[in-house]
């Protein structure tokens, strides 16, 4: 409403509405509220009151005789059109010589979902400002049930999403160990690590900060179960650095990978065998996050002739984090698979270069 009175509007937070005829009446509801800290804007007679109303006040003050059929209706219009957690509140000072039940039975018809507040006049100061503070403060109530609203439905997406991503994981995992499967106790067992490994990090994920997790949380998580009297067959060790969820997950998946393949053919088949697990993440304008896997101690390795499920799933997983193809090398000595690529790729969704 471009003929509104700036004079009165001192606060960006919900504000008062001004419906007065009578311009001595405006201006003195106006420096009424505007001393007791309530931010007002007054509209007047050639003013768009729909305008007005759009630009979402916090209460509608308005005078009996501003009351008119085109007013009314404009009002009507902006109730109608509300949202389901508004409920705007209205404030009516009726004329002395009205009838008041009569007005409040035709404004409850004509707006039916507005919070309507009658007085009388003449009112005193402080009745007619607790009122508008009460109204107001309704108001905020309303914009807390619609922040709360908005947040359950972001919560309901987001779930839905994490669900349906979660459920084409274990997918994928149940094709690529059945495709690989010798029998039926083989794909249990594998299958049942892979699940493990997957649940792992989503719970690291939920209980840090819910999007992010380390490095070092996930390599914890992962090889824990490899640690016997103390004895960590399985060295890992780097810099803190964060992932995001979608990273880190994969990441974990690889690591478990990796893990198992050591224990049924490489360095952790054998007891003096070890492994260790390295990160390292440079400082330049464009950080690289740089993963090694190296196995010794093992039994002497030899290329196999086709890749199997786990090489073809690190390959491909890591070639998705990083943007590019992992090295893994079956060498005499024992397995070494490394990955790199620039760190916002996979960095915290809130840390997206590192500290």
């Amino acid at each position: 409403m471009n003929g509104s009175d700036d004079r009165y509007e001192n606060s960006t937070l919900d504000h008062v509405l001004i419906l007065a005829p009578y311009r001595k009446d405006a201006d003195y509801l106006g420096r009424l509220l505007t001393g007791h800290e309530i931010s007002a804007r007054i509209g007047a007679q050639d003013d768009d009151l729909g305008e007005m109303l759009a630009a979402s006040p916090g209460v509608l003050v308005t005078t009996h005789e501003a009351l008119t059929a085109s007013v009314i209706a404009a009002v009507a219009d902006h109730v109608h059109a509300q949202p389901s957690w508004s409920e705007i509140p209205v404030v009516v000072l009726l004329d002395r010589a009205s009838r008041p039940d009569e007005v409040r039975a035709a404004l409850t018809r004509a707006w039916p979902r507005a919070r309507l507040l009658f007085y009388q006049r003449p009112v005193t100061t402080v009745e007619l400002v607790s009122g508008v503070q009460s109204a107001l403060l309704a108001r905020l109530r309303q914009r807390d049930v619609r922040d709360h609203i908005a947040q359950e439905s972001e919560l309901r997406r987001e779930l839905n999403h994490r669900v349906k991503n979660i459920l084409a994981s274990v997918t994928s995992i149940f094709e690529m160990t059945r495709r690989g499967a010798t029998s039926i106790e083989a794909l249990a067992e594998d299958f049942r690590g892979r699940l493990g490994a997957l649940d792992k990090v989503h719970s690291a994920v939920f209980h840090s900060d819910g999007e992010n997790v380390s490095i070092a949380e996930i390599a914890k998580l992962t090889f824990d179960p490899y640690v016997h009297d103390g004895d960590a067959r399985i060295a890992a060790s780097g810099p803190a650095v964060l992932l995001n969820r979608e990273a880190g997950t994969t990441l974990a998946l690889c690591l478990h990978e990796l893990a198992t393949n050591a224990i049924k053919y490489g360095a952790l088949s054998r007891p003096e065998g070890q492994v260790r697990f390295e990160w390292t993440l440079s400082h330049d304008d464009k950080p690289v996050l740089a993963i090694s896997w190296l196995e010794r101690g093992g039994p002497r390795v030899e290329e196999p002739n086709r890749a199997g499920y786990g090489t073809r799933y690190i390959r491909s997983a890591l070639a998705s984090i990083f943007g590019q193809k992992p090295s893994i090398a079956f060498e005499p000595g024992g397995l070494r698979c490394e990955a790199r690529g620039a760190y916002s790729r996979v960095a915290a969704t809130s840390d997206a270069q590192p500290g």
